[in-house]
């Protein structure tokens, strides 16, 4: 077995140089997590692209050998989700909700993020000062994602402070602390099912509301009428066509979880990162600032290079299953490293070199398979029009510390800094 350090530290300070040392060396390493217990850790591309979309790798933790498993315990109501699911319910459940993320959707929520990022700008402006200097991560790439999400399933404004706080407390929980983390868990589940309740009494024109509608027309079986077939959601294109496409209470609540968690965490980070590689990559800004238009490839980038999620959700086999020539017993906890894939080069050439114009196709970073990111169009539109809006805005944004110095944040599974300081105009100048 190889140890990782118990503080995984490497993996958190040069997770790169840490994952290409293991690719090295082996495909597949049955290595001792953070909380002691054996997991075995995939790192070469292509086992970790089959191992995504092989069946035989469970996400439910029922799959389990008994002990091999220690996560958060979460209440049935917040756990009954998508991250702990397979078919049949994990495709019940995608089917219901994956209609609030199609191209139509997705495209007609490009004014509404643009006017979120200018107002968010005007708000970096005014904080920066005359100095110029200003926490980009606090003030920009969180609130953009957690103002566009909270406003698809119609989170009150007044609410969504309280959610981001609960959401770090779950992503770096202290050890030394865990009431803090169970304390969280029980605001979460407070928050999410008097949110729905207040939906229910007073819906409203948003996500929520409308899941809270096939929820509950299908629980008084069918629609208007006792009609089991269902009908068409106005507003979010939700259909209930089956009276098999039906939701339980706590997978109502569970689903509103993971849609707000999900959809402000990973797109946080992966704006923050891309701002991050192209501060430090100053060929490559200057390319994006002459060609604009290489955005959409340039996010793609973005997400092979440095991605928010490092590893994708926990398996565990239904039987012994061979992954890249080794054996992996049935229970055992399967990690699939994305952010070693992403830089395997057998598949990437150069694949430490960020490069706006890379050809090669095919990142992890968003998953593969039937649990490919659901929100992946959502965070992809997000992370392109905020950095177009701001490099317009601010022709002359820089780092204010040595990027040696930034630091991240201390989980194994999320790859995200904890500030992000820039400079947003030369020393010394004021605003115009």
């Amino acid at each position: 077995m190889t140890p990782l350090d118990p503080t995984v530290k490497s993996l958190i300070s040069d997770p790169y140089g840490a994952y290409a040392a293991l690719r090295a060396e082996a495909p597949v390493h049955r290595v001792t997590g953070p909380d002691g217990l054996p997991v075995w850790l995939v790192t070469r591309y292509p086992d970790v692209r089959r191992a995504l979309a092989d069946p035989r790798l469970a996400l439910d933790r029922s799959h389990a050998a008994p002990g091999n498993y220690r996560g958060l315990a979460l209440p049935p109501a917040l756990d009954a989700n998508l991250l702990n699911m397979d078919p049949p319910d994990h495709t019940r459940i995608r089917r219901l909700v994956g209609q609030a993320f199609t191209p139509r959707r997705i495209a007609a929520l490009h004014a509404p993020v643009e006017r979120v990022a200018e107002q968010l700008l005007d708000a970096v402006e005014a904080a920066a000062g005359p100095s110029g200097r200003v926490d980009l991560l606090a003030a920009y790439a969180a609130p953009l994602p957690i103002t566009v999400i909270c406003d698809l399933l119609g989170v009150p404004e007044d609410d969504r402070q309280d959610f981001r706080a609960w959401t770090d407390t779950l992503i770096t929980p202290d050890p030394d602390h865990p009431e803090q983390a169970r304390a969280a868990v029980k605001a979460m589940l407070g928050f999410f099912t008097g949110l729905i309740e207040r939906k229910r009494t007073t819906p409203a024109d948003d996500l929520l509301s409308d899941l809270i509608a096939v929820r509950d027309e299908h629980a008084q079986g069918g629609g208007p009428g006792g009609d089991a077939q269902g009908t068409e959601v106005q507003g979010t294109e939700v259909q209930g066509r089956e009276a098999q496409d039906r939701l339980s209470e706590d997978e109502l609540t569970s689903l509103a979880f993971l849609i707000l968690f999900a959809g402000y965490e990973n797109t946080v980070h992966l704006i923050a990162n891309a701002v991050l590689a192209l501060l430090t990559h100053p060929e490559q800004l200057a390319a994006l600032r002459a060609e604009p238009e290489l955005i959409a490839g340039a996010v793609e980038e973005f997400a092979r290079f440095d991605g928010p999620a490092p590893l994708a959700i926990r398996r565990f086999p239904r039987e012994d299953v061979t992954i890249g020539g080794v054996t992996v017993p049935a229970g055992e906890t399967v990690l699939l490293a994305l952010a070693s894939a992403n830089r395997d080069p057998e598949q990437f050439a150069d694949p430490d070199r960020l490069d706006l114009r890379r050809r090669e196709s095919g990142h992890l970073a968003l998953g593969h398979g039937i649990h490919y990111c659901l929100g992946a169009p959502l965070a992809r539109l997000e992370t392109a029009l905020a950095i177009t809006a701001l490099l317009r805005r601010f022709p002359d944004l820089a780092l204010d510390a040595p990027a040696e110095e930034l630091r991240h944040r201390p989980a194994l599974r999320a790859r995200g800094l904890l500030e992000l300081p820039v400079r947003i105009r030369p020393d010394g100048r004021e605003p115009a």
